[in-house]
């Protein structure tokens, strides 16, 4: 398999265990004594938070297996204990983390898809098949634990050093990974990058505290938390009593955000006026630059996924209407959320989300949040920015947009959602029948293809049907667009080639 196109199915494994992160978020933030005041419920968040190197483990050996299977899920778990705790006996300051996690994952989902289907001896075929696969990946990740003990530290450091060097640049570190971050979507690598950054990125250990008969948490860098003590009193915070120190670190700028982190979010504010406020500017300058005889046409699809990014910060299926079509606004709108990093944090504003930079996660985040209201004012002034550039680029240069197409004539027509069956197999047959496709997969907007010949693929016909956009990374890898729609269509697809 080709680079790019494994890194496709890994970034499309990933989204698995990142899925859950909105309900933990939201189950984190309403328990919270500022809000519901509920602690079983914040500990219910705050677990999937603590555990989540173990859901990449088990999501990514799922996503990786040839059929979804649960075996590779044990395996994953298997592995990931397995090839942490051993390598902790070598070196006790080793923390893989979530890279742990994901390098469990790819190891049992490749394990399963090579010995699932092993046949053993008479007297040991008990063990054989599925119940093979967790035992591989055991032993292979103790191999794997006995070179990280001595390899993993110098590995660890670099990453740190990395993290820390873009942290350190100031604006031009976080205007570097904004863009960068945008720029990275067409292929669908942004999430690698985000894991680096969101979960991986600087430290700090929680801890809980009693205040005027209401608990907090605040996460505070590990050796200023090891002075502490239960009963004692947290510095600065006046009245405050320890209730608890953490016995783990917090790790990444999402993790370390909603532990309480002063500091944390600097990589992940800078997305709520792009998503929010910018995108959905920059798609009323597409409906306005529109002729008025085709506005009734590309309206309806272009404010539905303007609310949509609005409303829950899912970007791509907007952004893949004129990632293509018009290649210069995409670079613009990649610099602009490089920049609305820079702005938001030169001004001291600080927040950050579970899932996206979408309304729901700013509301649920306001009183976690820095400056939540200065967000809004800034975001305001991007969507400003968005619509100019946008209305004024199309109409000087004659930028193709929807509903500006020369060749498309059906652009934007949308099938019935209802009637998924029907739709699914026109896609189906717009990609060169059942038997053009060798792989179906998908994640939250895209359909993750493998295609025999694509010379049958018809461009045309998809877009006609709905889809945002198509990505071809080589000759046989192959993404469609279709926005949340996508995973359902992808289970039908695979139901239909059954």
């Amino acid at each position: 398999m080709n680079v790019l196109g494994y890194l496709q199915k890994l970034g499309k494994a990933i989204m698995l265990p990142i899925a859950i992160l909105p309900v933990a978020a939201i189950l984190l933030r309403l328990g919270q004594p500022d809000m519901l005041n509920i602690a079983f419920m914040a500990q219910a968040g705050g677990a999937i938070f603590g555990q989540l190197p173990l859901l990449f483990a088990i999501g990514i050996a799922v996503g990786l297996s040839e059929d979804d299977a649960g075996a590779a899920g044990l395996a994953g778990a298997i592995g990931y204990l397995v090839l942490t705790e051993a390598a902790k006996t070598i070196n006790a300051e080793i923390n893989m983390s979530f890279f742990g996690g994901i390098i469990a994952g790819v190891v049992a989902g490749h394990i399963y898809n090579r010995f699932h289907q092993t046949a053993l001896p008479a007297y040991l075929a008990f063990f054989g098949g599925k119940r093979l696969v967790p035992i591989m990946t055991g032993l292979s990740t103790l191999v794997l634990a006995g070179i990280a003990g001595v390899v993993w530290p110098p590995v660890q450091n670099a990453i740190d050093a990395f993290g820390h060097a873009v942290a350190n640049a100031g604006a031009l570190g976080q205007f570097a990974y904004g863009t960068l971050n945008r720029a990275l979507i067409p292929v669908g690598l942004h999430h690698i990058l985000n894991s680096i950054f969101w979960f991986g990125l600087g430290d700090c250990t929680k801890v809980t505290y009693e205040v005027a008969n209401a608990l907090n948490n605040v996460c505070l860098a590990p050796d200023v938390a090891k002075s502490l003590i239960v009963g004692g009193s947290v510095p600065g915070i006046d009245g405050s009593v320890i209730q608890e120190v953490a016995a783990e670190v917090t790790r990444g700028d999402l993790h370390r955000f909603f532990a309480g982190d002063p500091n944390a979010g600097v990589f992940m504010t800078g997305f709520f006026p792009i998503m929010m406020f910018g995108l959905p500017g920059a798609a009323l300058a597409m409906y306005l630059a529109a002729p008025k005889d085709r506005r009734a046409q590309v309206g309806g699809i272009l404010f539905s996924v303007a609310l949509t990014a609005f409303l829950t910060g899912v970007t791509e299926p907007l952004e893949f209407m004129f990632m293509f079509l018009a290649p210069v606004l995409y670079i613009i709108h990649a610099v602009l959320t490089g920049i609305s990093l820079v702005v938001t944090n030169a001004l001291g504003i600080l927040d950050g989300f579970g899932f996206s930079a979408g309304l729901f996660d700013f509301v649920i985040n306001w009183g976690l949040a820095t400056k939540p209201g200065l967000l809004i004012v800034v975001g305001l002034c991007f969507s400003v920015v968005y619509f100019c550039i946008f209305y004024f680029a199309i109409k000087w240069f004659d930028i193709p947009t929807p509903g500006r197409e020369r060749d498309v004539q059906n652009m934007g027509h949308q099938k019935a959602a209802e009637d998924m069956q029907s739709l699914a197999a026109e896609y189906t047959k717009a990609l060169g029948g059942l038997e053009n496709l060798a792989q179906i997969d998908a994640c939250i907007t895209r359909l993750r293809l493998k295609v025999q010949d694509m010379t049958k693929v018809d461009e045309l016909q998809i877009k006609a049907l709905g889809a945002s956009g198509i990505v071809k990374l080589n000759q046989q890898d192959l993404q469609v667009v279709l926005g949340p729609q996508a995973e359902v269509i992808a289970g039908v697809m695979k139901k239909q080639s059954d």
